[in-house]
């Protein structure tokens, strides 16, 4: 994993609650067990009608907001099922965090093991940068692992992350990567052992 320290993007707004795996890649897309290449089909039925042909103003298909790495969503994202797909397709898109007033708990998981920041903010804080989003959809934000804050405007807001999921973001590790980091002192046990 890519290691979160500073993310400092425009956002996505895709303004939504109960936006659920499905919808952010569907199921028909999960034969492959490995992240490669699920970015393209991310939200591939809101960005693309029957044919392929290009749904222009659907939120990811405008110009503006190509290179964006924040995406900013309502209640619940992330809901339906337990799918790991769904952070490697926003995370294959170029995401690095989601900014949501809740996030379903094994989505939430699955993000933080995958090195997807979810972020969680109130509604009146995620109304408010979507409201100013559509004013002037150049504005960028701030986010800071460490101090686990998020400015915006110059307003800074805090949020909530496990320390474990923390350490391990910040180092770029997921759950084998991190215990592989005590290689060592594992190898040192085992000759005391053996």
């Amino acid at each position: 994993m890519k290691c979160i320290t500073k993310i400092y993007s425009t956002i996505v707004p895709l303004f939504l609650d109960n936006i659920d795996t499905d919808q952010i890649i569907p199921a028909r897309f999960l034969t492959a067990t490995d992240k490669k290449d699920f970015g393209k089909n991310l939200f591939v039925d809101l960005r693309y009608g029957a044919n392929k042909e290009i749904i222009p103003n659907f939120i990811l298909n405008r110009p503006e907001f190509k290179f964006s790495e924040i995406l900013l969503v309502g209640e619940n994202f992330g809901c339906g099922s337990s799918r790991e797909h769904a952070p490697w397709a926003l995370l294959g898109h170029g995401f690095k965090a989601v900014v949501a007033i809740s996030f379903a708990e094994i989505f939430k998981n699955n993000a933080l093991k995958n090195g997807l920041l979810p972020i969680t903010l109130s509604r009146k804080t995620i109304e408010k940068i979507n409201g100013e989003i559509k004013d002037n959809p150049k504005i960028k934000m701030q986010i800071y692992l460490d101090k686990q804050t998020v400015i915006w405007q110059g307003d800074e807001y805090f949020f909530e992350i496990n320390p474990f999921a923390k350490k391990c973001l910040l180092q770029g590790l997921d759950d084998i990567g991190y215990t592989l980091s005590f290689t060592k002192e594992i190898e040192n046990y085992e000759k005391k052992i053996y």
